[in-house]
């Protein structure tokens, strides 16, 4: 759900008009409206690079995913965990355009811990590529806009540890 329509779903609940910092929100969210469509753009074009170099990145830190036995061994696994990766980057893209976390929530967050212990899949890995994400995904983005994605990035670790 959009910020908007979350901010007015709670007022209408509660029989009431949008209160100031409601407005103030919604007036901050339109005011970025189009720096996040070219946000979600220059993640779009660039997932490949943003995803390859933080597959690289994850696997210097942690070799052991890629060796005989590991999580990520063989072509196979090794695709199913960038598969993973485009995942969390188009999430966080949906969470941009919406300006608000609760689709991430929804989506990506609320059993990510049972699934992945269930698979043998170690969260701290996950965590840890997150983070490579977002470095990767930093690179690309000018200074007001790393302002408006670290968060998104940041509620995905917190939501994982």
């Amino acid at each position: 759900m959009s910020l908007v329509s979350q901010i007015i779903v709670n007022a209408d609940n509660e029989l009431r008009y949008p209160s100031i910092g409601e407005l103030q929100s919604i007036q901050n969210y339109l005011n970025t409206g189009e720096q996040r469509i070219i946000i979600s753009c220059i993640l779009r074009d660039k997932e490949k690079e943003i995803i390859q170099q933080a597959s690289k990145t994850i696997f210097q830190l942690h070799p052991e995913y890629i060796a005989p036995g590991g999580n990520a061994e063989g072509a196979r696994k090794r695709s199913l965990c960038l598969r993973d990766y485009g995942w969390y980057l188009r999430l966080i893209t949906y969470g941009i355009l919406a300006g608000d976390k609760e689709s991430i929530e929804k989506i990506g967050v609320i059993g990510v811990r049972e699934m992945y212990n269930s698979l043998g899949v170690p969260i701290l890995g996950m965590i840890d590529a997150i983070e490579c994400l977002k470095k990767e995904t930093l690179i690309f983005l000018k200074e007001e806009e790393k302002v408006i994605v670290s968060p998104y990035f940041d509620f995905i670790i917190q939501g994982m540890s």
